[in-house]
């Protein structure tokens, strides 16, 4: 980067500072300083980069399109540096911490243990996300995410924390108690996935089943999805850590177990934490390491890849 080459930061400071306020009176407000010296260091930064950036023949002074480009750019980057210096110092230790989890995974192993996060830690403001539609980990946003996958997501830290298989599970009113041996006899079925997922899609493709030739695919919230497959509305797709209790009680039985992806991640950006991150990081592995480990059946043939 060649530092020497732009403008001075005070003057961009004041430019940010019009364009987030609307106004150089607001802006001076802002800085702490007069309308005037803003006027003067917008006039400069005009001088230094040889563009108008603000538009001065109405009533009210306004952004060129120069000017609205530099403003999204220092906007940006200047929230940027406030977050990652409020992060390292500390003085955002305030800030909630923002967990972003499936809303299966948020009702079924997440809620039921947080209480005791919030007596070990009731200084900490907690705001829980649960969403099918993956989230960035960002400063000033989502401090920690609890997703299912395999793991390795690009450009940021992850850990096994729940393992869990992909199991399909239906009531034995509906399926009765043979062993389906072709998964595509399944097709018969009526499917449930959860809502923002697609891993049923999925398996119609690699099994070659024909969306329309099949009992048809209703995508629902996770407690809604269980409900209904508990009911003997059709067949669901789902991690079997879920579904433990209705196995071991009878209420559903496993047709089939899918291994490929490992279970829930604990994932995190790499660098340091600010402390309401380390706690929970701290709370939610203890949970974790002392969560009953579900006694699996030995993996039959097909466990890991479907047949077809």
């Amino acid at each position: 980067m060649h530092w020497t080459t732009l403008p001075p930061l005070a003057a961009l400071r004041a430019f940010a500072a019009f364009a987030e306020r609307g106004g150089v009176q607001q802006a001076g407000a802002a800085l702490n300083v007069s309308h005037a010296a803003i006027s003067q260091q917008i006039r400069n930064l005009e001088a230094d980069l040889g563009v108008s950036l603000l538009d001065r023949s109405g009533r009210a002074m306004t952004l060129t399109p120069e000017g609205r480009r530099l403003a999204d750019v220092l906007l940006e980057s200047f929230g940027a540096m406030a977050r990652i210096t409020g992060e390292i110092t500390g003085r955002d230790a305030d800030r909630p911490l923002m967990v972003s989890t499936t809303p299966s995974f948020a009702s079924a192993w997440l809620m039921p243990r947080l209480a005791s996060f919030r007596e070990a830690h009731p200084e900490i403001s907690l705001m829980i996300d649960p969403t099918s539609e993956v989230k960035p980990l960002a400063p000033g946003g989502i401090d920690v995410a609890l997703r299912f996958g395999s793991g390795g997501w690009p450009g940021l830290e992850s850990e096994l924390l729940v393992r869990s298989p992909i199991a399909l599970v239906a009531a034995t009113s509906l399926v009765g108690d043979r062993d389906y041996a072709d998964l595509a006899e399944l097709r018969k079925f009526h499917w449930f996935e959860e809502l923002g997922t697609n891993e049923a899609t999925e398996w119609f493709a690699r099994l070659g089943i024909d969306r329309a030739q099949s009992g048809g695919l209703s995508s629902l919230p996770g407690n809604m999805m269980m409900e209904a497959a508990r009911q003997g509305q059709g067949v669901a797709i789902t991690a079997r850590v879920f579904v433990e209790e209705d196995i071991a009680a009878g209420r559903l039985r496993v047709l089939h177990e899918d291994t490929r992806k490992t279970g829930y991640f604990l994932i995190t950006r790499p660098g340091v934490q600010r402390p309401p991150v380390r706690a929970f990081v701290r709370w939610v592995r203890r949970q974790a390491e002392t969560a009953p480990t579900p006694a699996l059946p030995p993996p039959g043939p097909g466990a890991s890849e479907p047949p077809g």
